[in-house]
């Protein structure tokens, strides 16, 4: 008999209903980062490194840029849709002693992977962990110098929602940034990048995931159709814009299979 469960249709997880969004996550769990590694040949750990560079976090003995957060002191980072916290874990190693590094997701099976990674830091703030949706944030506004999401908001059902939300909780003078898959702009490489994206990456992920598993997985083919189905860097640009951020700014990673995109919370007015 078999007792392998079916995964909702690609279609179906499109609509990105929490319930369906959450059991898929949920089923990947045990080789998100394997697959993360594999899958991205290690670029992933380069691009969230960058994204905390792009970040602009005070450095000892510099003025701040968030507007009277001490140096090296008392900086606050929120990462939502944190999966297994690598970028929350990136933010940790940057900031140091004296910071503190929140990351929520509202998978529990995700985040409970993070807590034996966090062992293997050295000189890093500490990272809390919090299951929570990212469309209703359990945090005041204003609470946060920088609020991040890597490979995430794509998954929240409604994305004006989600970047309404990072903007609220972050303090004015901090940065919202956002890690996201793009599509190349050289022809050529555009078309090898869509021919791994769109054949190779979902039947390799979907087989290694599934491995063990009590469960199929269409997660990896849901990937591919979901960066399909995103905001271009343009777009995404002109919707963190409409939501009051300035100084948006795209950053392309490895000729555009990645960008970084930076959006500042304006300071009070006096």
């Amino acid at each position: 008999m078999n007792n392998i469960k079916e995964p909702p249709p690609t279609e179906k997880l499109l609509e990105k209903e929490g319930r369906d969004i959450r059991r898929m996550f949920a089923s990947i769990a045990p080789t998100y980062d394997l697959l993360n590694r594999l899958l991205s040949l290690g670029f992933d750990q380069k691009w969230r490194e960058r994204a905390v560079e792009l970040s602009k976090l005070p450095e000892a003995g510099q003025p701040s840029a968030f507007g009277g957060v001490t140096p090296t002191k008392g900086i606050k980072v929120l990462d939502i849709c944190t999966g297994t916290a690598d970028l929350a874990i990136a933010y940790s190693q940057k900031i140091g002693q004296g910071g503190l590094v929140v990351g929520s997701d509202f998978c529990w099976e995700m985040l409970a992977r993070a807590p034996q990674k966090r062992k293997t830091l050295k000189n890093g703030c500490p990272i809390t962990l919090v299951q929570a949706d990212a469309l209703h944030l359990p945090f005041a506004d204003n609470s946060f110098d920088v609020v991040s999401v890597a490979f995430g908001i794509r998954n929240v059902s409604d994305l004006k929602e989600g970047l309404k939300e990072m903007a609220r909780v972050v303090s004015p003078g901090g940065r919202v940034v956002i890690l996201e898959f793009g599509l190349p702009e050289s022809r050529v490489f555009k078309g090898l990048y869509n021919f791994y994206f769109n054949q190779v990456l979902p039947k390799v992920g979907n087989l290694i995931a599934a491995i063990g598993s009590s469960e199929r997985t269409r997660a990896y083919t849901y990937l591919s159709a979901s960066v399909g189905k995103f905001p271009d860097a343009r777009g995404l640009r002109e919707l963190m814009e409409s939501l009051g951020l300035t100084q948006v700014k795209s950053h392309p990673l490895s000729l555009g299979i990645a960008n970084v995109h930076v959006g500042k919370k304006p300071l009070r007015e006096a």
